[in-house]
């Protein structure tokens, strides 16, 4: 089955040239003008990536995103006019994984959603399931899927590939500029900032006490790291 990729924009013009551009390559598309239609459509259809626009009618890109990271980790991408450092960091914090300023290069659209894609399904199963187990966490590599204490942890796409790359290479200290280029790749030019802002996040969802964590450890001056205790 092909991709299906939901396009919210309330610019009639850029859902067009989105819609005809991405459908050109194979993708499906489902279109929405403003975030209560984006919901709607998003409960009734099977999507695999959101493109999400910030300003929206009858309800804001933001709390779209915060909807849908409430039943699903799909690769959400931010659409937005506003270029501010402050404004892609609110984006990332509230689940997005990844952000693009208006005016934007299709060609750069159109790379960022193969690059996302890619990294989502770059783990998709061959043999056994690959589980790594560190306490009370356990991270299953074949569904990406999270178990916290026997309970599932809902994460998004980039959170579960920085607890996949910390979970799998216990002990080893990573830069903020280390993670970009493992976990973001050449998809994200913003600053080593949004590495915090995830890492934040991501200890809200797995640590019982973010300020004195379990697993994800800060290396003053250097970078993160992860302690397996059953090692």
């Amino acid at each position: 089955m092909a991709t299906k990729i939901l396009l919210v924009d309330d610019e009639p013009l850029i859902i067009k040239g989105l819609k005809y551009t991405l459908e050109n390559d194979g993708y499906e598309t489902a279109v929405a003008y403003d975030g209560e239609q984006a919901l709607n459509i998003f409960e009734k259809e099977d999507i695999d990536l959101v493109l999400l626009d910030v300003m929206l009618p009858k309800m804001d890109g933001i709390t779209v995103c915060q909807r849908i990271r409430e039943t699903s980790n799909v690769p959400i991408i931010m659409l937005t006019a506003k270029g501010e450092d402050m404004d892609k960091i609110l984006g990332l914090e509230y689940g997005a994984d990844d952000y693009m300023t208006k005016p934007f290069n299709i060609l750069e659209v159109k790379m960022r959603i193969k690059t996302i894609l890619r990294r989502t399904q770059q783990f998709a199963p061959t043999d056994d399931a690959n589980i790594y187990r560190a306490g009370e966490l356990e991270v299953n590599v074949m569904n990406r899927s999270v178990i916290l204490a026997g309970k599932e942890i809902r994460l998004t796409a980039k959170e579960f590939d920085l607890v996949l790359m910390f979970i799998s290479n216990p002990g080893r200290v990573y830069t903020r500029e280390e993670i970009l280029d493992s976990v973001w790749k050449n998809d994200y030019s913003g600053d080593a900032r949004t590495v915090d802002v995830h890492i934040r996040r991501l200890r809200e969802k797995i640590e019982q006490n973010p300020a004195q964590p379990e697993y994800i450890f800060t290396k003053w001056g250097v970078g993160y790291y992860f302690t397996n205790r059953d090692n």
